[in-house]
């Protein structure tokens, strides 16, 4: 049996559900999205945001890719994926929401901490090094940590990075100044099953309240 039946299975189930006899949700997605919140999150494949935060379709624009990260505006003439669609739905959806979801065990992170300037692959140490400045962070303060709490540590400060480099981007920095767009910092505790806001008063991801 093709390792994607079960995927088809799953699409005729969706296909009944949305398009069969109430179809009204998606009737009302025909000319466009409706949604007002942007999701950049991981590639890994435990961690899928509309599955964790049990949307519905045209609920959340998502981003995936590795370790959720968010590099810095760059404007040259290379091909920028995570870029232009942080323009687009900023620009064109008027999001009123960023969230950067970071998560337990994550293999982008984990390459970011066990490269110590070692290139071994084509693309990802150079995707992961967006996020230098959170391991270099952890080196620092918590040197003294179990690995495993750092590597955790080195998770929720990448997003922070991320968070940061949002800024960068000029339409995104406008709308935060203005007050029509928020920012947010979340973090997925996969061993624990548990989700985890950052809070900028404290500099910690906590429980919501």
């Amino acid at each position: 049996m093709p390792t994607t039946y079960k995927l088809l299975e799953g699409f005729s189930r969706f296909k009944k559900t949305y398009f069969g006899d109430d179809k009204a949700l998606y009737d009302s997605m025909k000319t466009g999205q409706p949604t007002k919140i942007l999701m950049i999150a991981c590639c890994d494949s435990r961690v899928d945001p509309a599955i964790l935060t049990d949307c519905d379709p045209g609920d959340i624009f998502t981003v995936r890719n590795v370790a959720n990260l968010v590099p810095p505006c760059e404007t040259d003439n290379n091909h920028h994926g995570t870029s232009s669609a942080l323009e687009f739905a900023v620009n064109a959806l008027k999001v009123e929401s960023i969230v950067v979801m970071g998560h337990g065990n994550c293999g982008g992170i984990r390459a970011l901490w066990q490269s110590e300037g070692v290139e071994d692959s084509k693309f990802i140490h150079r995707w992961v090094s967006i996020a230098q400045n959170a391991k270099d962070w952890v080196k620092v303060n918590h040197k003294q940590e179990h690995e495993s709490v750092q590597l955790k540590l080195c998770e929720q400060r990448a997003v922070l990075v991320s968070l940061q480099n949002l800024m960068t981007f000029e339409c995104i920095k406008e709308r935060v100044e203005a007050g029509t767009l928020r920012l947010h910092g979340w973090y997925f505790d996969l061993d624990k099953g548990e989700l985890m806001c950052y809070n900028p008063t404290t500099d910690e991801f906590e429980k919501p309240v």
